[in-house]
C-alpha cells in the first residue's frame, strides 16, 4: 500500500504563487509515475502534472510555463510550484502514485490498479 498526504493548499490572488506538497510512504516501485490532478466544482478530474521514474515530465497546456513539479527522492515528497496563478486554476489538487508507471493523465485516470490518490487540498485563487 501506498500512502498520500497533501499540504500547502490555500489562497492567493491572481498572479500569486503557491507550493504544494506531498509526502509519500509505503511501497513505490522502481519503475512509477507520480502526478498532480484537480477538479473544480461540477468539472471532471484532469491531469496538471506527472514525473515519471525515467525523469521524463508532462504538463496540461494551460500549466505550461507557470507549474512545475518536481520530487525529492530523500525526502519522499513531491512538490507543484505554481507560479502566475489564474482564478481558473481554483480546484482541490490531488496528488497521484502509480505504480504502473503509466505515462499519461488519461492512462492514470483509468487505472483499476496500481494506483494511490491523496485526499486532496484545496486552492483558491480570486481576482
Amino acid at each position: 500500500q501506498v500512502q498520500l498526504a497533501e499540504s500547502g493548499g490555500g489562497s492567493a490572488q491572481a498572479g500569486g504563487s503557491l507550493t504544494l506538497s506531498c509526502v509519500v510512504s509505503g511501497y513505490i516501485y522502481s519503475t512509477y509515475s507520480m502526478a498532480w490532478f484537480r477538479q473544480a466544482p461540477g468539472k471532471e478530474r484532469e491531469g496538471v502534472a506527472l514525473i515519471v521514474s525515467d525523469g521524463s515530465l508532462a504538463y496540461a497546456d494551460s500549466v505550461k510555463g507557470r507549474f512545475t513539479i518536481s520530487k525529492d527522492n530523500v525526502k519522499n515528497m513531491l512538490t507543484l510550484q505554481m507560479n502566475s496563478l489564474k482564478p481558473e486554476d481554483t480546484a482541490t489538487y490531488y496528488c497521484a502514485v502509480d505504480n504502473g508507471a503509466r505515462r499519461s493523465f488519461g492512462s492514470i485516470l483509468s487505472a483499476r490498479k496500481l494506483l494511490y490518490w491523496g485526499r486532496g487540498t484545496q486552492v483558491t485563487v480570486s481576482s
